[in-house]
C-alpha cells in the first residue's frame, strides 16, 4: 500500500490544485466478453480501481466522482466471482501462453516482462478479497461527486423530463449507496457537457457545483479558468484548467514518454511487454520517469498559479480533471505518477485540496449573461459534435425520437421502456463511433437497446425488463412516466 507523505501545509493564499477523477465505465457487465465487453470492466478493476483505492485509503486528498452506471456494474450479482474467474483462469492462462510463445521465439526479456505483469492481476485479486469483494463499499468513504443515471450528454436530450430523470436518477443512486450526508452537491456533467439552460434543472436536483469546459470562451491558459463562477440559479460552475490538464492528457502529454508501456502494441493475448520507444519494457525505468514527470507537473502548476492566479481569491484554483481509467489502465504508470504528484505537492509547497473543500472557502465570481454562452464539453473542438456531429447524427436523432416516444406514452410506457431509454442515452456509443473505437460493438449495443425499447413500448407496462441486468438500479421510472 502506498505511503503518502503530506507533512507540508502551505499557506492558503498561494493557490491550490484540485485533482478531480471522473470514474466511469460504459455498461458492459453482461454484454459481451472478448475482445469487447466485460473484459473492459475487469481490466479497469485490476489496473485502476483497486490500486487507486490504496492511494485513497492512504489519505490522498483527491476528488472522486463515481458514475452511477459504474456502481451499477460493480454491484451486479456475481461480479466478484466473474472477476475472480477472469484473473485466475483467463489471465493466468494468457500470461503463461504468451510468455511461452515469446521465449520459444527467442525473446527472453519480453517473456520475463509478461511474467512480471501477471503479478498485477494476482495483487488485484488479493486486494479485492481482503476488502470483502465489495468494491463499491470500499469506495464509499471516498465517493464525493455523482453523475447522471446513465452518463447521458444532458444538453442533447429532448425534454425537461428526460433531463430530470437522468439528474434525479444519478443523485438518488449516490444517496442510496453512500448516504445522504456523503453528498455535498457535487455533480459531474457527463463529458463535461454544459449549456446555460441546464442550470435551473441542476439546482432543482440539489446540485451545488459542477465542472465546465470554457477554453473556447476564455482561451487556453486564461486566468478565468482559475476561479469558480456563480450561475444565476445558484449552481457554482468550476472551470477545468485545460492548460494544466494538457500536461497529462494530450498527444504530447506525459503518457507519450518513450519509457512507458505501449498500450497499443500487444502480444497474441493482448499483453504489453514493449515500451513506447519500441524496446522491451523496463518497469523500474518507467516508474522513475513517472516520478520525475510528477515533479515537473507540480512545478508547472505552481508556476501557472503564481503567474495567472495573482490577485484571485486564495491565489487561484487549478482544477485538473481526468478520466480515472487513464491512470493505471490506459497509462500503465498513471497511478505511480498520481501518488508521486501527491507527495510532490507536499514537498514543493503546493496545496492539494479536495474540490468540495476548496469551494467552501472560495467566493465564486458573478457570471455574465449566461444566455450568450454556447454549449460546451471536453470533447473534440470543445463543443457537442463528438456526440452529435455527422458521424453520429443518426444516433443523436434516434435517441431524441426514442425519448419523445417514451414521454408521449406516459404511464403506458412502463419501467422496461424507461430503462432501455436510459441505456440508449449513454454517451459511450456515440463517443466510440466518433473516435473509431470498437465500432461494431458500439453499433450492436445501440441498435440492441433501440430495438428492445420498441418492443417494450409495444408490450406496455408489463414488458419484461430482465435484459438490462443491474443497469440504473436506483432510477425512478415515474420521473418520465407522466400520465
Amino acid at each position: 500500500m502506498p505511503t503518502v507523505r503530506l507533512e507540508a501545509r502551505p499557506p492558503r493564499d498561494g493557490g491550490a490544485l484540485a485533482v478531480v477523477l471522473h470514474t466511469h465505465m460504459p455498461y458492459v457487465e453482461g454484454f459481451g466478453t472478448w475482445p469487447f465487453g466485460e473484459e473492459w470492466l475487469w481490466e479497469a478493476m485490476a489496473g485502476c480501481y483497486l490500486p487507486l483505492l490504496d492511494l485513497l485509503d492512504a489519505g490522498a486528498p483527491l476528488t472522486l466522482s463515481l458514475t452511477p452506471v459504474l456502481c451499477d456494474q460493480l454491484q451486479a450479482p456475481g461480479v466478484a466471482e466473474r472477476f475472480g474467474s477472469f484473473v485466475g483462469e483467463v489471465r493466468r492462462y494468457t500470461h503463461d501462453e504468451d510468455a511461452k510463445g515469446l521465449r520459444a521465439s527467442g525473446h527472453e526479456t519480453l517473456a520475463r516482462e509478461v511474467e512480471r505483469s501477471w503479478g498485477d492481476y494476482e495483487r488485484a485479486l488479493a486486494r479485492l478479497t481482503e476488502r470483502g469483494v465489495d468494491l463499491v463499499r470500499s469506495l464509499a468513504r471516498h465517493a464525493q461527486w455523482t453523475s447522471s443515471a446513465t452518463h447521458a450528454v444532458l444538453p442533447l436530450l429532448a425534454t425537461d423530463a428526460g433531463v430530470g430523470a437522468q439528474l434525479q436518477g444519478g443523485v438518488e443512486a449516490h444517496r442510496a449507496r453512500f448516504g445522504a450526508a456523503s453528498w455535498l452537491g457535487g455533480f459531474w456533467l457527463p463529458e463535461c457537457a454544459y449549456a446555460p439552460w441546464l442550470a435551473p434543472a441542476l439546482a432543482e436536483a440539489g446540485v451545488h457545483a459542477t465542472c465546465v469546459e470554457l477554453t473556447g470562451r476564455f482561451g487556453l491558459g486564461a486566468r478565468e479558468h482559475l476561479r469558480p463562477l456563480a450561475s444565476e440559479s445558484g449552481v457554482t460552475l468550476v472551470p477545468i484548467d485545460r492548460a494544466t490538464m494538457e500536461l497529462v492528457w494530450s498527444d504530447e502529454g506525459y503518457p507519450a514518454g518513450g519509457s512507458y508501456r505501449d498500450y497499443h502494441k500487444h502480444t497474441v493475448h493482448h499483453h504489453n511487454p514493449w515500451g513506447n520507444d519500441g524496446e522491451a519494457y523496463d518497469h523500474e525505468r518507467a516508474a522513475a520517469l513517472a516520478k520525475a514527470q510528477a515533479a515537473d507537473f507540480v512545478a508547472r502548476t505552481r508556476e501557472r498559479l503564481r503567474r495567472a492566479g495573482d490577485g484571485l481569491p486564495g491565489g487561484g484554483l487549478a482544477v485538473c480533471a481526468l478520466d480515472t481509467e487513464l491512470l493505471g489502465h490506459w497509462w500503465y504508470e498513471g497511478i505511480i505518477w498520481l501518488e508521486a504528484v501527491v507527495e510532490e505537492c507536499s514537498r514543493q509547497g503546493l496545496e492539494l485540496v479536495r474540490l468540495d473543500d476548496a469551494l467552501t472557502r472560495l467566493e465564486p465570481a458573478p457570471l455574465g449573461n449566461g444566455e450568450e454562452w454556447e454549449a460546451s464539453s471536453w470533447g473534440q473542438d470543445g463543443d457537442l459534435s463528438t456526440w452529435s456531429g455527422p458521424k453520429v447524427a443518426e444516433l443523436a436523432f434516434a435517441t431524441r425520437v426514442a425519448e419523445l416516444q417514451v414521454v408521449a406514452a406516459g404511464s403506458e410506457a412502463g419501467p422496461a421502456a424507461v430503462r432501455e431509454l436510459l441505456a440508449l442515452q449513454a454517451s459511450d456509443w456515440a463517443f466510440m463511433l466518433s473516435r473509431g473505437l470498437a465500432v461494431p460493438y458500439a453499433r450492436e449495443r445501440f441498435e440492441g437497446h433501440r430495438q428492445a425499447l420498441e418492443r417494450a413500448l409495444a408490450e406496455g407496462p408489463e414488458a419484461n425488463e430482465g435484459g438490462l441486468r443491474n443497469l440504473a438500479a436506483y432510477a425512478n421510472p415515474a420521473a418520465l412516466l407522466v400520465p
